[in-house]
């Protein structure tokens, strides 16, 4: 069964900067895609930046420029780099990987999530 791994969230200050690692354990065949995901109280789980097996990436408008997706050094894992960090920002990141599982079956399995704080 496939697991995700999350770790970096912590407490920053503002304008300060915090990486997210995440790695995917388990029977993926095929990777599609990982990423990063937020959810703040009030408000709804929210897409922050994607990157394909491929290498291909996409980013929310409020974070381009400031964060970067990047896959990690071993197999099934990514990183995400934070930049210029303010309290919007604040909200518990969640993990995503995307993945065949066998020649046709795909699958999305999503991790426990990482507590960002952004405060002075």
């Amino acid at each position: 069964q496939v697991q995700l791994a999350e770790s970096g969230g912590g407490l920053v200050l503002p304008g300060g900067s915090l990486t997210l690692s995440c790695a995917a354990s388990g029977s993926i065949f095929r990777l599609i895609a990982m990423g990063w995901y937020r959810e703040t109280p009030g408000k709804q789980r929210e897409l922050v930046a994607t990157i394909n097996s491929g290498q291909a990436t996409h980013y929310s408008d409020s974070v381009k420029g400031r964060f970067t997706i990047s896959r990690g050094d071993t197999r099934n894992t990514v990183n995400l780099r934070m930049n210029s960090l303010t309290p919007e920002d604040a909200a518990v990141y969640y993990c995503s990987v995307r993945y065949y599982g066998d020649f046709t079956t795909r699958a999305e399995v999503w991790g426990q999530g990482t507590l960002v704080t952004v405060a002075s």
